[in-house]
């Protein structure tokens, strides 16, 4: 499909006997910001090296901007993308404008284009340091912000950020992805993984991944309806030592600080339940957030 900038069909990648990501097929469109999602070793990142040349699948077929991921094709694809690792990316003892020149030098741009970009991108983040300042003595938040701009140097059409936010304070964090969401409205697409939740609602479609499967792929609202619909409760102790619902009438029961976030099984009646345990908790319907999907369909009862 013309708007599709990733198709993927059917990849599998083997290290030896190991199969690190298994028969998955999704798609992303321009221009959109894609959330992958999974615990430590689920094959995001193994994924996500496929997909910008840096890594062979074993099967499948991958697209990427229009392009047919093969050995030949390699470098083609490489030069379409943008990426940003999870570690982080520039040289602690070369200056912000030397990080910027090594990158422009490995990618062969040429000077007067890179020197016009270089200041966009700067302009870009609001970049009020000097470019000849250490980047080990920049704050983690700009540090992050300066990678980005390094990744996007040749002007990709798609921008892939492993964790690009680990570690980093929550305002660094919001000023990240106010960058993402500018650089969608741009026309960028924007393929992120995060393990923080409330990161992942600026997504516009989420795929959730387990031992090397996709297990659920759909926009955050929508994994929230199709997970719980509107079945999820709240239960707040008004007790100091609850009776609690016993195990065998609950789906799900996870704590929230003081709270529990409880779904009962199906067949369950639940508000005869509701009324019986009104008298120790207080309780009310909530809406589902990514965190209740993401324990429940990722470390859930249901794995």
């Amino acid at each position: 499909m013309k708007n599709l900038i990733v198709d993927v069909k059917n990849l599998f990648v083997r290290f030896g006997d190991f199969v690190a990501v298994r028969d998955v097929s999704f798609t992303v469109s321009r221009g959109t910001i894609f959330g992958f999602l999974g615990a430590n070793g689920a094959g995001k990142t193994t994924t996500i090296r496929v997909l910008c040349g840096l890594l062979p699948a074993s099967d499948g077929r991958v697209i990427i901007d229009g392009i047919e991921f093969t050995p030949k094709h390699a470098n083609e694809i490489k030069s379409r993308v943008g990426y940003m690792s999870q570690r982080f990316t520039l040289y602690d003892d070369l200056s912000v404008a030397e990080n910027f020149d090594f990158a422009a030098a490995l990618r062969d741009i040429p000077r007067d284009a890179y020197m016009a970009q270089r200041e966009k991108l700067l302009n870009f983040i609001k970049f009020d340091h000097s470019p000849k300042q250490i980047v080990k003595s920049l704050p983690g938040g700009i540090k992050q912000e300066v990678a980005l701009c390094v990744a996007l140097l040749h002007d990709p059409e798609i921008i892939f950020l492993d964790e690009p936010t680990a570690g980093v304070a929550p305002a660094a964090r919001k000023r990240f992805w106010e960058l993402i969401r500018e650089l969608a409205a741009q026309g960028k697409t924007v393929f992120v993984t995060t393990h923080y939740m409330d990161e992942a609602e600026n997504c516009d479609r989420i795929a959730l991944m387990r031992a090397g499967e996709i297990i659920a792929a759909a926009s955050p609202k929508n994994l929230k309806q199709q997970t719980f619909g509107d079945t999820l409760y709240n239960f707040t102790p008004r007790v100091k030592n609850p009776v609690m619902p016993p195990s065998e009438i609950l789906d799900i029961m996870e704590p929230y600080g003081r709270h529990y976030h409880i779904r009962f099984r199906d067949g369950i009646d639940a508000a005869a339940q509701i009324k019986k345990f009104r008298t120790d908790f207080e309780i009310k319907k909530i809406s589902p957030s990514l965190e209740d999907v993401f324990i429940r369909l990722v470390e859930g009862q249901n794995r």
